[in-house]
């Protein structure tokens, strides 16, 4: 049987989703769970791979099994055996042909910061702090230029091995709220798939778009040249999740 699982995690602890030779990852302490609980070794394929200190809301992946255990009966069983910051949300059974990687048609990130002096420790684990933001209206009109189909291979960090560095942005939405009396501001991007860092490279982009410190002239360029240097930073990892991803 095809075992699908959604799975969210806090990632401050591990070194993303892929198994590591010398540190810690989800994939390894899901696969563990499953030997535990079901005695049997299994390779858990995921919907793609989250950088380390990364976070997911809803991560699915799959596993093959020959097992009596139901799927929807397996949250319950996996859970017993990971740690707090891991947890398998739902279950689900799949035909073979189904990939939870190959088969995903859209992703959806969200990316926080919030806005203060100082940091603040009830936000700081799953957003990034900045001392100025530009104002929501300005930072949504810039959003605008970070989407459509582009060769974002200015937005991809080095060692990626990727074939094609097209992707398709369908959205950069962006909220505003406060959270104990700080401004927070949420960015959601979604997509057809994303490069390594790509999107929190999109998010420093944005920022420094909107402070004009760069500007839709030197986007453009990186657009054509593919050259890293034209863009902002990226991000620090802490502040985005994985949230959703669709499937047809």
């Amino acid at each position: 049987m095809r075992y699908v699982l959604t799975v969210a995690y806090d990632g401050t602890q591990y070194a993303g989703w892929q198994r590591q030779k010398n540190a810690l990852s989800v994939q390894e302490v899901l696969e563990n769970a499953v030997e535990n609980a079901l005695h049997a070794k299994v390779n858990i394929t995921a919907s793609g791979r989250t950088d380390a200190g990364v976070h997911a809301a809803g991560q699915p992946c799959h596993f093959d099994l020959k097992c009596s255990v139901p799927p929807e009966k397996m949250p319950d069983c996996l859970n017993v055996f990971l740690p707090k910051d891991v947890r398998v949300l739902d279950g689900r059974a799949a035909d073979e042909t189904f990939c939870c990687n190959r088969s995903a048609k859209r992703k959806t990130y969200k990316y926080s910061l919030y806005v203060c002096k100082r940091e603040m420790p009830l936000l700081e684990r799953y957003a990034v702090r900045v001392e100025t933001a530009a104002p929501l209206d300005v930072l949504q009109k810039n959003a605008r230029l970070l989407e459509g189909e582009h060769d974002f291979k200015a937005f991809c960090a080095s060692g990626s091995s990727v074939k094609t560095t097209v992707r398709t942005v369908y959205s950069v939405e962006i909220e505003e709220v406060l959270r104990f009396g700080v401004r927070c501001i949420d960015i959601y991007v979604t997509g057809n798939g994303f490069l390594y860092n790509m999107v929190r490279t999109m998010v420093g982009e944005l920022l420094d778009l909107s402070e004009e410190k760069r500007t839709e002239e030197s986007l453009r360029l990186a657009y054509e040249s593919g050259r890293r240097d034209l863009l902002g930073k990226t991000m620090p990892a802490k502040g985005l999740t994985l949230l959703q991803v669709e499937y047809e």
